[in-house]
């Protein structure tokens, strides 16, 4: 029996509920993301410098790369202190914090079905 076009249009339409996750997917996808958003969950505010520190193998490059596009989806908050030398710490934004108990479902999952 056929899926009835409304229910195929609401998962897999372009405001679908396949979009909107493949979004969610698309703003956390990166070798180093994920590794960004737990390390700010564990510390509210934290400089570039500790952050480069905890994530072993990363470069700067990267680190600023990845920094910036989780900034840009509004997932964590760039604050300027505006000193001389320059000092500047992250945090999870309030759109962040919000994610983290889904990526907590996430590993959860993962757990209850490892293979």
């Amino acid at each position: 029996m056929p899926i009835p076009r409304e229910q195929r249009e609401a998962c897999l339409g372009p405001e679908g509920s396949a979009a909107h996750v493949i979004r969610v997917i698309r703003m956390i996808q990166g070798q180093w993301k994920l590794l960004i958003l737990f390390r700010l969950y564990a510390d509210p505010s934290i400089r570039t410098l500790q952050l480069k520190r905890d994530l072993a193998g990363i470069s700067q490059k990267v680190l600023t790369q990845q920094l910036r596009e989780l900034a840009g989806h509004r997932l964590i908050e760039r604050i300027d202190f505006g000193e001389k030398p320059l000092r500047v710490e992250y945090r999870l934004s309030e759109m962040g914090r919000e994610l983290v108990p889904i990526l907590g479902a996430a590993k959860g999952f993962s757990l209850r079905h490892p293979n």
